[in-house]
C-alpha cells in the first residue's frame, strides 16, 4: 500500500524523504543519496508505461492515477513510500488516490512566505513571477528539462499554496499527520520519532523506534549535511540554471537562514498575509 509523503513544492519534502529513507532502508540509519530512490515520486511517467495517454495535453494522465497506483499495489502487503506535490481532491472527475490504494501520508507545510523565497530561488522566478505561482489555483508542474522527450508525462496538478494544504487537509478518506516544517527544523529528534511511531502504527509495525538509529540519521541529515553532500557529489534533484545549463543551481540553498523577515520587502510580505491570511492564522504563523 502508498504511503505519501506529500507537500507544496520547496516545503521540506526532500529532507523529509531524507529522515524517513535512512531510518527504513539503511541498517544503521546513516543516509547517502541513493537511498532516496527507494522513495520515490507519483506520477512520474514510469508509472503510466502502457497506458494509452496522449503526452502533450497536460492532464491526460490524471485519468490513470487510480489505475497506475493499483499496478503499483498489485502487492498489497508491501508499505511504498510515495513523494507527490499533488493535489488531493479531483481533476477532470479523476480521482489523486483512493483508501484503496493508500494507507496514509505526512503532510509538510512550511510558512509560506519562506516557500516564496525558496521558489524564487528554485525556479528562478522574480518576486511578481512567484506571488502569480503561489497563487495560481490552476498551476502544475512537469519535468522541463525532458520536455521534449516525455511531454507532459510526469505532470503534477499543485493548484495554490493553500489549496494544496487544505485539500489534504479537509480529506477524510486515509490517516493523516501534519507536520510543520518549523517544527521539524527546531525539535527534529522529537518530530521524527512521532513521524515513526506514526507510521508504526498505521503499518502496524510492531517494531520498537530504534532511537541510535535515530541519532544516526539526524547526524547525517542535517542541513549543514547535506549541502556538503551536494558541494561534494552534486545533488540528482537539483536543476540548471535556464543561462547556464551546463551549472545547477545549489538545491540546498539557505536551509535554516531562509528568513522571510530578512529577505521579502515590505510589499510582497503583505500581498502573501493577504492571500494565505486565513492559514496563517490558523497555522499560528506570525
Amino acid at each position: 500500500m502508498i504511503f505519501w509523503i506529500a507537500s507544496y513544492p520547496k516545503s521540506g519534502n526532500t529532507w523529509l524523504r531524507a529522515l524517513i529513507s535512512s531510518y527504513y532502508y539503511s541498517k544503521d540509519g546513516v543516509f547517502n543519496q541513493d537511498l532516496l530512490k527507494k522513495i520515490d515520486q507519483f506520477p512520474t511517467k514510469k508509472y503510466f508505461n502502457g497506458f494509452d495517454y496522449d503526452k502533450k495535453i497536460a492532464t491526460d494522465t490524471c485519468k490513470f492515477w487510480i489505475k497506475a497506483q493499483e499496478k503499483i499495489n498489485e502487492n498489497k502487503k508491501e508499505l511504498k513510500f510515495f513523494k507527490t506535490h499533488n493535489i488531493f481532491g479531483k481533476l477532470n472527475n479523476y480521482d489523486f488516490t483512493n483508501r484503496q490504494n493508500s494507507i496514509g501520508c505526512l503532510y509538510v507545510v512550511r510558512d509560506p512566505r519562506n516557500v516564496f523565497t525558496s521558489l524564487k530561488n528554485h525556479y528562478q522566478l522574480n518576486d511578481d513571477q512567484a506571488i502569480k505561482w503561489m497563487t495560481n489555483d490552476k498551476n502544475f508542474i512537469y519535468y522541463v528539462q525532458k520536455f521534449e522527450e516525455n511531454g507532459y508525462s510526469d505532470f503534477q496538478f499543485i493548484s495554490s499554496w493553500n489549496v494544496n494544504y487544505e485539500s489534504w487537509k479537509v480529506q477524510k478518506k486515509i490517516p493523516i499527520k501534519f507536520i510543520k516544517y518549523e517544527d521539524l527544523l527546531n525539535q527534529t529528534y522529537f518530530v521524527f520519532k512521532e513521524i515513526i511511531e506514526f507510521i508504526n502504527e498505521i503499518a502496524n509495525n510492531k517494531e520498537k523506534v530504534n532511537i541510535n538509529k535515530i541519532k544516526n540519521v539526524l547526524k547525517t541529515t542535517s542541513f549543514e549535511k547535506l549541502k556538503q553532500n551536494e558541494i561534494d557529489h552534486g545533488f540528482n534533484e537539483a536543476v540548471p540554471y535556464k543561462e547556464k545549463k551546463d551549472k545547477k543551481i545549489p538545491f540546498f540553498n539557505l536551509g535554516p537562514k531562509n528568513d522571510w523577515k530578512k529577505i521579502i520587502n515590505e510589499d510582497f510580505k503583505l500581498k502573501l498575509e493577504n492571500a494565505f491570511g486565513k492559514d496563517l492564522k490558523e497555522l499560528s504563523y506570525k
